[in-house]
């Protein structure tokens, strides 16, 4: 069942929810730069087709351009992280007072652009029991300190108390190995719970089943079954507790790995 939603001040998005009455881990699964569209819809169906409540929120709820050419990818938002964590702290709050969520389950999902989203909300509240980006928070736009990001990622990370969740490919035109390495060591040095896996000749936007440029069933199927057994883990107290820190990290890269030759596709 899935349905829109009102929450915070005047905030919006999509609510799905599991079949069957009791109670059930929830998602906040944020958008890619394109906004809140089919792809961002189809991943909350599938979290709950696999039995958890999904909230994709609409993190441009109050921006006030062309959103029709935002959902094409002709022109890019980029808002400040105190703007998007209203609308992603909002979507938790509400969650966390909805009959059927338990309120001790409670992940940020982000992918691509919301990839930072879910460490920047994770270094605020420490009510969240996992964290999750897939392609995101490594590139050096999301490490780079402005106005609009004024809290370093390092920082952040360093902030968190969830474990985390990372999933890259080795053929990503905007995501390096040298970037991965980056947030696994800043993540090592922190002493944060991980996990992490790069995808051997996987491009950007692999997860995408609506750019079939992209999409790569095979290890999309598996990613997302690395996911839902993250979720599982993670709600379910499988990961270590206070005073102790689980690192695991698996790759699969060529000897002769050249980020240069990494090109975009649709």
């Amino acid at each position: 069942m899935s349905e829109a939603v009102t929450f915070g001040d005047g905030l919006n998005g999509h609510l799905f929810l599991p079949s069957g009455q009791g109670k059930a881990g929830a998602v906040v699964i944020l958008h890619e730069r394109y906004g809140l569209v089919q792809h961002t819809l189809d991943l909350a169906q599938k979290l709950a087709d696999d039995g958890y409540v999904a909230l994709a929120p609409d993190l441009f709820s109050r921006w006030q351009g062309d959103k029709a050419a935002l959902n094409r990818g002709e022109v890019r938002a980029t808002l400040p992280d105190e703007e998007i964590a209203a609308v992603v702290n909002g979507g938790l709050d509400f969650l966390k007072g909805h009959s059927r969520v338990e309120a001790s389950q409670l992940a940020v999902m982000g992918v691509c652009q919301s990839g930072r989203y879910p460490i920047t909300i994770g270094s605020q509240r420490h009510d969240l029991a996992a964290l999750v980006a897939f392609y995101g928070a490594a590139q050096d736009s999301d490490w780079e300190v402005t106005p609009d990001q004024p809290r370093p990622m390092a920082q952040m990370i360093a902030a968190t108390t969830a474990p985390g969740l990372y999933v890259f490919g080795e053929s990503d035109h905007v995501i390096s190995i040298d970037h991965v390495l980056r947030i696994k060591s800043t993540l090592e040095q922190a002493r944060k719970s991980y996990r992490m896996r790069v995808y051997p000749n996987m491009p950007h936007g692999w997860l995408n089943d609506t750019m079939p440029g992209r999409y790569r069933p095979a290890e999309a199927k598996d990613a997302w079954g690395m996911l839902l057994g993250f979720l599982d883990e993670t709600f379910h107290g499988r990961w270590p507790g206070k005073g102790r820190v689980k690192w695991e990290f698996q790759s699969d890269i060529a000897e002769d790995y050249d980020f240069g030759k990494n090109v975009r596709l649709e």
